[in-house]
């Protein structure tokens, strides 16, 4: 396979282009530095030998690997994205590779006092003796989804340097604004024209993800009557101490703190308040849809309540559909998911199916009309200055994406 060198190099050069989204932006991309690496990224796929290589005007980018088997196979498409998370800095990224990794504490910034830790982050333990690309502690590494990136640039070149693997015409897709919720807001599924795709976006080596939350966000405005308080009795009424009321009267044990595995929550992300509004913002999250719809339902009658019992409507609460459990489209089609657990198995990687606590681009594409689950693609605690990533899962990832390009061949 790829060359460590070669996957540590292309990696870096992407991981160096500060590529942050920002919400509040309406246009597409959200930032205009995202366009350095999508147009670094077309001259490459063009430089490896893709074809049809594409960027439209919202920087989304297509290239196709033509099939080199003189028969129809469905056609299949990988897609990563290119965008970081504004939770962190993705400006002046100065990756350490740590080489024979020997399990211990990782001093990421000794001048901050900024440690990497097994006794803190546990998965390093998986690592010993491998090869991990680390922060220097002020800034993310964008292995959200730069490693994906990287192992589908690196796995097309590949196919295209070794043709005695057979596959059928193999679509790619990058796409910018993923980490705010856009990714797949502007992708052309008709344009791309794959059977079914892989996002590139899982973490831990050997994740294979069909299932991801159900979502919606909820505004809760509360309104308040200000009064001077020197004359307030019987006449002021404080919207925080309502908004008070309606946060407490939620189950306090359903949050993202005190939830794991299929559980859902309500997960409080921000309050605002003075006495005469207050705003609070709410994200509610469930894989299953009855228990989804129940969440909503809650938030609902508790509206109605408080509003009953105040005798005007001193609560407004606005609740909005983001993104559905992607299970619901993949299962018709599960042989999709068993190719990739079959390709894993086959390079030797355990497959570790699992739903996923979030959301993905491929629950929008599913819903879209392409079929999409999750893989892995190394990496470990995005979004933050612990962020890291091991070279030998990116080249198992690599290899996991020839393997189901082979293997899909095979389905006549």
């Amino acid at each position: 396979m790829i060359s460590k060198e070669h996957i540590i190099n292309r990696f870096i050069s992407y991981a160096t282009i500060d590529t942050e989204s920002d919400p509040t932006s309406n246009t597409t991309p959200s930032t205009e530095k995202q366009w350095v690496l999508a147009n670094k990224l077309v001259e490459e796929l063009k430089a490896i030998g893709m074809h049809d290589v594409t960027i439209d005007e919202n920087a989304y980018i297509m290239a196709t690997l033509p099939s080199n088997v003189p028969y129809q196979v469905p056609t299949i498409g990988f897609i990563s994205h290119f965008d970081t998370s504004p939770d962190f800095t993705g400006a002046h990224v100065k990756p350490q590779i740590i080489e024979n990794y020997n399990g211990k504490d990782i001093v990421l910034n000794e001048a901050e006092n900024i440690i990497l830790s097994p006794d803190y982050f546990e998965d390093l333990h998986l690592y010993k003796h491998q090869t991990l690309i680390t922060t220097d502690g002020t800034t993310l590494l964008g292995a959200d989804d730069k490693a994906g990136i990287t192992e589908i640039v690196s796995a097309m070149e590949y196919l295209i340097n070794h043709p005695e693997i057979k596959h059928g015409t193999i679509r790619v897709g990058f796409t910018p604004d993923e980490e705010i919720g856009r990714g797949a807001h502007k992708f052309d599924v008709k344009k791309f024209a794959a059977d079914w795709a892989y996002t590139m976006d899982g973490s831990q080596i050997g994740e294979l993800e069909y299932e991801n939350f159900n979502a919606a966000a909820a505004v809760v405005k509360v309104k308040g009557k200000s009064v001077h308080p020197g004359t307030a009795k019987g006449k002021m009424i404080n919207s925080m101490y309502i908004a008070q009321e309606f946060i407490n009267s939620l189950p306090r044990l359903e949050t993202p703190e005190h939830t794991e595995g299929y559980q859902g929550f309500f997960h409080l992300t921000s309050i605002k308040g003075v006495v005469e509004e207050t705003v609070l913002h709410y994200i509610i999250r469930d894989h299953d849809k009855n228990h989804f719809e129940a969440r909503k339902e809650v938030m609902v009658k508790l509206t109605n309540e408080l509003n009953q019992q105040y005798g005007w409507e001193v609560i407004h609460t606005e609740i909005t559909d983001q993104y559905f459990n992607m299970k619901e489209k993949v299962e018709p089609v599960m042989h999709i998911v068993d190719i990739a657990e079959e390709a894993m198995k086959q390079v030797g990687i355990e497959p570790l199916i699992k739903a996923i606590r979030g959301g993905t681009d491929g629950s929008q594409l599913s819903y879209m009309g392409l079929p999409c689950p999750n893989i892995f693609a190394g990496g470990h605690n995005f979004h933050g200055r612990y962020e890291y990533v091991p070279v030998e899962s990116m080249l198992k990832a690599t290899e996991v994406i020839c393997k189901i390009a082979e293997l899909t061949a095979l389905e006549k």
